[in-house]
């Protein structure tokens, strides 16, 4: 059973009904809780007749607006999104999808579902990037602005459990995102998890720093990166993309003999498109929480929005949640062993020089 924010996105149900249809024809034992404005849902339902026998429509007449503040979503408690996140906690739901306002998600989810540890302050946002090999993970992309050395430590924990959970490669390479690949570049934190990461005491197939061209080149599996870098790494390799993809469309237009390459080479070139279309691999959890949660891209077409159920189903059937909190426990009890051997040199030097007197 997945429950979804029928109301979220750019383009509300027009698009998350029309998805959830074309995710249910390739996985036809899925369940679908539909969370909205009954009257809309049902327009949209009507042109889905398998769907329709898989779905139930959970009315409410509020949703989140997409400009809305976090702090006033928290406040209502009957929206699409709030009622979808609480079918996840009652146990309902197996995930929860939406392509609604991200700060609100992020805040509801954290409110209503808890994170897994106390030592967790937010979620990471997971997104994967298209490479040469395939598919990479890259977090945080957004969630948390800046990062200290011990989340950038979680953050390649959760990403290693998403990537193994969605890919299926059993020990996922990881690297972190830095402005050079020696030892001394990059800012204290950075360099603080980069040594903790290269002692290797938590089972991690750690690679190093990587650099922003690794990005694509697909150097690793997972990358790791705070918040601040890894939004504005999407968001320009977004616009990459399509700035490409315009160009290309100018070029081939640009004479009958440019139009007579572009038919020749169109197989060619609808698969390059689908490679770099960020819809093929839309669909971000928001790793660290009680429950699994997927952001869709607030534009998504109903295309994208079926890859971002897929992530959500993919995770449903794996241990992955299982999977995090065993890592963040022995990353916890890791830093409580070095903490008590510190106060124990402490204590043992203290205790020396006292005699020494």
């Amino acid at each position: 059973m997945i429950a979804i924010d029928a109301m979220g996105g750019d383009h509300g149900p027009a698009v998350t009904v029309a998805g959830a249809a074309l995710a249910l024809n390739d996985r036809p034992e899925l369940f679908f809780q539909l969370h909205g404005d009954s009257a809309k849902i049902e327009v949209e339902l009507a042109r889905h007749a398998a769907l329709k026998t898989r779905s139930a429509i959970i009315h409410t007449d509020q949703c989140v607006a997409m400009d809305e503040k976090p702090a006033q979503a928290i406040r209502r408690r009957n929206t699409s999104l709030s009622n979808a996140i609480h079918a996840v906690k009652a146990g309902n739901a197996r995930a929860v999808i939406s392509a609604g306002n991200t700060g609100a998600l992020m805040a509801l989810s954290k409110m209503i579902l808890k994170m897994m540890t106390d030592d967790l302050e937010r979620p990471a946002i997971g997104c994967s990037w298209p490479n040469r090999r395939g598919f990479g993970t890259v977090l945080d992309v957004g969630a948390n602005v800046t990062s200290d050395a011990h989340q950038l430590i979680e953050f390649a924990l959760m990403g290693a459990a998403f990537h193994r959970a969605l890919r299926g490669t059993e020990s996922p390479s990881i690297g972190l995102l830095n402005v050079g690949s020696e030892d001394v570049k990059g800012h204290d934190e950075v360099r603080e998890a980069h040594q903790l990461l290269r002692d290797n005491t938590l089972g991690l197939n750690y690679y190093g720093f990587v650099e922003g061209t690794d990005l694509c080149d697909g150097t690793v599996d997972v990358i790791v990166t705070d918040g601040f870098t890894g939004n504005v790494a999407l968001k320009t390799a977004e616009g990459a993309a399509r700035f490409i993809k315009d160009l290309m469309k100018g070029a081939f237009k640009s004479s009958p003999l440019a139009m007579l390459g572009a038919l020749l080479a169109g197989p060619a070139l609808k698969a390059m498109a689908r490679r770099i279309d960020p819809g093929a691999g839309n669909g971000g959890p928001l790793l660290g929480l009680r429950g699994i949660v997927i952001k869709s891209h607030g534009g998504a077409d109903a295309r994208a929005f079926a890859n971002a159920i897929k992530v959500g189903v993919s995770l449903a059937a794996s241990t992955y949640e299982k999977d995090i909190a065993v890592a963040l426990s022995r990353f916890s009890q890791s830093v409580a062993d070095h903490k008590a051997t510190l106060a124990a040199a402490a204590a043992d030097a203290n205790i020396t020089a006292v005699a020494g007197q």
